[in-house]
This record gives structure tokens, sequence and C-alpha cells, in this order.
């Protein structure tokens, strides 16, 4: 196997810049002017604000928004860690190009474009319309609970598909990413990273996927536990809180400079390769400086990996949702992250990124659209 730091050089070219600040004076003043009390669209002013920095425009716009779903399998999935057998992955991926998914739905719904990765399913798909086969490892990850879920040269290849795709989506406009997965027993996968990075307790990050009874929770915890034991040289990553950025939001706090190689290892030990291809993608979304519109509990656990690869990929995230899988919101109030829709969504595929793009195209519009006191004649505030 490859050392971490060849994992790390896979991504020479990965650049993502903080956030310029310097225009934030210039938007506030135009977001205070509009026709309303100041601070009166809440969260939205908020909104418009970020999307503004990252587009470094006064007149920020949603252009060409896609959704990328990632599908894999796990091998820990046959040993019961889901509800459901390991061939719904291929079965929901089919759904999906038949257009007959709620992702489907509701990306129609908003004006999205949906792309299907096939990351590393455990089935045969062929050529298909609509299907990018950027597959990994055709029988899906290893199982985790004998050793790790895929080598050190497996993970660097799934996260390189992801950035290649996030670029050929900026180049062809896309300025705004959702993410989404499928994949039988990644919630799993998903708590064993958020352990290993966040440092809560595992099992508070563990919860029922996909519909877990009482047993099989239990059976679940007992698994993660059990493949957390047979790791002893697992990366002590530091758990410190998370650190101020200049905006006064949280940043994770990298208590050594092998923090992103250790979280790399992290993905490999326990991840799938959908999470992986997500965790590429986000990197090369920031550094195409798109806004990156942030799903569930999943989706998430590879955002705390690339965040710790790259700090700053922070400044480019909205968390669409906080999703009513246990571990989702201790991840989001690690990562300080407001979410702007609860609606105990918990079913991934990247809905909750669907269903959060019309609050982006809002901002966008009270931002365009919406009269200032000077231009309506109107007095403001004494």
């Amino acid at each position: 196997m490859h050392s971490p730091a060849t994992m790390a050089r896979a991504f020479p070219d990965i650049s993502i810049a903080p956030l310029d600040r310097a225009m934030t004076g210039d938007l506030q003043h135009k977001i205070d002017q509009k026709t309303k009390p100041r601070g009166a669209l809440g969260r939205l002013e908020s909104l418009a604000l970020q999307l503004g920095l990252i587009q470094q425009s006064l007149s920020p716009r949603i252009i060409n928004p896609h959704v990328l779903v990632c599908a894999g399998d796990h091998g820990a999935a046959k040993a019961g860690v889901s509800a459901f057998p390991q061939e719904v992955t291929w079965q929901m991926v089919e759904n999906f190009l038949a257009g007959g998914a709620a992702i489907n739905v509701l990306t129609r719904q908003a004006g999205m474009r949906l792309v299907v990765a096939d990351a590393g399913v455990a089935h045969d798909f062929g050529r298909r319309e609509n299907l990018v086969d950027a597959k990994v490892g055709a029988g899906g990850t290893a199982n985790y609970l004998e050793g790790a879920a895929m080598s050190e040269a497996q993970c660097a290849e799934a996260m390189s598909h992801g950035a290649r795709l996030a670029r050929e989506f900026a180049a062809a406009g896309c300025n705004v990413l959702g993410f989404g997965e499928m994949g039988i027993g990644n919630s799993a996968a998903a708590s064993l990273i958020t352990h290993c990075i966040t440092g809560l307790p595992l099992a508070d990050c563990v919860g029922r996927g996909t519909g877990l009874d009482d047993a099989g929770l239990e059976r679940k915890r007992v698994l993660l536990a059990q493949a957390l034991s047979i790791w002893p040289e697992r990366p002590q990553i530091s758990h410190l809180p998370l650190a101020e950025g200049e905006d006064g939001r949280g940043r994770p706090h990298l208590g050594k400079a092998e923090a992103g190689q250790d979280a790399l290892r992290v993905l490999t030990r326990f991840g799938g390769f959908e999470i992986a291809m997500l965790a590429g993608a986000m990197l090369g979304a920031a550094e195409a400086r798109m806004t990156l519109l942030i799903d569930g509990f999943i989706v998430t656990s590879a955002l705390l990996v690339a965040a710790q690869v790259s700090p700053a990929i922070l400044d480019y995230c909205v968390y669409a949702h906080c999703s009513h899988e246990a571990g989702h919101r201790l991840q989001l109030a690690w990562l300080k992250g407001e979410p702007l829709l609860d609606l105990g969504l918990r079913l991934g595929e990247g809905t909750g990124a669907a269903l959060a793009l019309p609050l982006l195209n809002a901002a966008c519009a009270f931002m365009n659209e919406m009269a200032s006191f000077e231009s309506a004649g109107v007095s403001e505030e004494a």
C-alpha cells in the first residue's frame, strides 16, 4: 500500500482559496438598503451575503445548478448493518435512471440537472445514458469488519473521479452543486467516519439508517465497535473544538499538519467509494468557486473528510437541511453549520439539497429585484 503522503499528492492541483471578504461591507449595505427593516429577511440575508462573497458579485445568480448522486456498495452491508439487502443499491440506481425516485421528482421541480455516478456498485449496468461510469471496484468495497474497506490507491482514484466531474460541471457553467448518495450500508460507514474525525461517542453517531428496529440498531452498534477494535493503529486526530475563522464561523482545528492525511486514512479504512467520490467532488467544486449544497448525514461525513484536507472548503458550503438520522445534528453542531431546513428527512439521495435550492434562488432574487429605499422613494428608519 502507498503511504498517506501518496494520497495527499493525488491532488497536487487542488487549491481552495478562503473567501475574499473585501466586498462584505458593500454587500451588507445593499442588503440593508432594501425596502425592509434591517434583518427582516432573516436567514435569506446571510445566505445572500455568502453567495455574493462566493461569486464576488453584488448581484449573485444561480446558474445551471446540478445535483451529483454517487452510488457504491459496501462489503459490510452483508454483515447486517442495514435493514435492506445490498441489491437495493443497484435497483435504486435503475430507479434513478428511469426517473422514478424522489431525487428525480425534486430536481425536476427545482430545475436542477441530476447526474448519477457509479463509483462502485456491485452490478454491471453496461453503457447507459445518464449514468457516469466511474466504477473503482466492481464488487464494491471490502468488509471493514475484516480489514480496510479500500486501498489508498482506490480511495485516491475515487476522489479524483469526483474532482474531475466537479471541474466538468464548472466548465459547463454550473455554479451550484448539490451532493447526494446511494449505497446500502453507507450510514454505518458515515457513523465510523464521523466518530473518528470528530471524537463524538460512537453510540451517538449511529442511527437507524434505512429503518432498523431496536434489535437491529443494537447489532449495528456492536458491529461498528468491533470494526474499530480491529484497527488499533487508527490515527489519533486532534478532536479540538472548531477554531474561529475570520468570519467568526467554525473551522476544523487542525492539531497537526498530518490531519488531512489522517482523515484520508479513516476514509480508506471505513468509507465507501461513493463517499470518497463525494469528498473529491466537494474539493473540486470549492476550488472552482461553486456553492456547495450539502445534503444529509452521509454527504456530511464526506465533508468532514474534505474539510480536514482543506478547511477553506467550509466557506463555500450551504447546509441544506438537518436530517432525522441521529448523528447529523451532531455533525452540523461540530461544523457550526446552520441548516436551511429541518423537515425530518432521512432519505438521502440529495433530496434535501434539491429542496433547498429555491431558497438560494430567493436570496438572489431579493438582491437583484427588490427595490431600495432610494429607488422606491421610501423613507428609511430614523
